[in-house]
Formats: structure tokens, C-alpha cells, sequence
């Protein structure tokens, strides 16, 4: 009878993390339950009461991740509002997409003056927000040779992560990579795919 409880709780738990059309805040107390249930069989207690408990606290934590980072993009979209970037969810964690036009001239690693106000305000939310770490992908299209892109794509990476530093953002927070041409989101055949494809990515991911 209790093996049953068990299945059934942690089924119910599974469940409400995969539906489509559950919250995220849903999905990661599912697979919280599902973590949680794993570290109570890991204690080498033999008592199935802590498998329930750990179900329990693993939706719990989870669902806590699922909360912070709902309410930290709700504030991305809020403060990035019209500037060009472009805010996507992805499980729990939050990707901004820079146009490199708009904050890189072409063939350079300075930013663009005039984006400086909206990196300013990708600093504020990431300082409200401590409990994230941020990787900046610079990505370049086709042109040219291979091992200049993405070595551009690193130095506007760079580039990026200095200046959130500057706007108090700790370094350990910050990983820069650079990825060159090699992961495209746009056809490098046409002029506005090259132009799609010069871009800096943010990823914001819960600690």
C-alpha cells in the first residue's frame, strides 16, 4: 500500500512538470519531487517515509527555482522593453538576444555607445537576481576566415561582460565564450540572415 502512495505521489509530481500547459514554476517542483525522492532513497534508510519527505522537499526546492525565475523574466521583458532585445524561456533558465547591429559596429569588439543604457538595465535585474550566474555568447555569420570569427565573437564577449562589471555586476558571475559562425540561427545566404547571426546571447541560469 504505501509502495502505491509513493508511485502515486511522485507520478502527480512528474506529471505537473511535463504538461504543456503548466508553469514553470510547476515543472521544476516535478522534477524537484523526482531529485528529492532520489536523495531520501540515498540516505540507506530503509523507512519508504523518506522517500515521501524527499519528494516533498525536492518540489518545494524546485518549485522556488521555477518562482525566481518567472519573476526575473517578467522583469527582463519589463526593463528590455523596445530596445531590440529579445527575451526567451527555456526550462528554467533565460536567454536575451543581443543584435550585434545594434550593439556592435561591423568588424568591431566596441560597443555601440548607445546601447550602453540597456546594458545598464540587463545589470540591474542580474543584481536584484544574485542567485544567477551569466554566460555571454558572442556569435559572428560566415564571412571571413573561421578562426577570426570567433575570435571577434570572444573579444565582443568580452566586451559585454566588462561593462556589466562596471555596472557592479560580479565577475564570478560572468563566462564568456565565443562561437564564431558556428551555430546559426539564420540562413548566412542572404544578407538579412548574416545580419541575424552577428548577435550576443545571454544566458541567465539559476545557481
Amino acid at each position: 500500500m504505501k509502495k502505491t502512495m509513493i508511485a502515486v505521489a511522485l507520478s502527480t509530481f512528474i506529471l505537473s512538470g511535463c504538461a504543456s500547459n503548466t508553469s514553470n514554476t510547476q515543472k521544476g517542483a516535478g522534477i524537484g519531487a523526482v531529485i528529492g525522492a532520489l536523495v531520501g532513497k540515498g540516505t540507506g534508510d530503509n523507512d519508504k517515509k523518506r522517500y515521501v519527505w524527499g519528494a516533498a522537499l525536492g518540489a518545494l526546492a524546485g518549485g522556488a527555482i521555477g518562482s525566481y525565475m518567472d519573476k526575473q523574466e517578467e522583469e527582463f521583458r519589463e526593463e528590455l522593453a523596445d530596445s531590440g532585445v529579445e527575451v526567451y524561456r527555456e526550462g528554467d533558465s533565460i536567454r536575451l538576444s543581443i543584435p550585434g547591429n545594434i550593439t556592435f559596429a561591423t568588424g568591431s569588439d566596441a560597443i555601440v555607445t548607445g546601447f550602453y543604457p540597456v546594458l545598464e538595465d540587463v545589470a540591474k535585474v542580474l543584481n536584484r537576481y544574485d542567485k544567477t550566474k551569466l554566460s555571454i555568447e558572442g556569435h559572428t555569420d560566415s564571412v571571413g576566415d573561421v578562426n577570426s570569427n570567433r575570435k571577434l565573437s570572444m573579444q565582443r564577449a568580452n566586451s559585454v561582460a566588462v561593462y556589466l562589471q562596471a555596472t557592479s555586476v560580479e565577475a564570478n558571475r560572468l563566462q564568456t565564450l565565443g562561437m564564431g559562425e558556428s551555430k546559426p540561427i539564420a540562413d548566412n545566404a542572404t544578407a538579412q540572415g548574416r545580419q541575424a547571426n552577428r548577435r550576443v546571447e545571454l544566458r541567465v541560469i539559476p545557481l
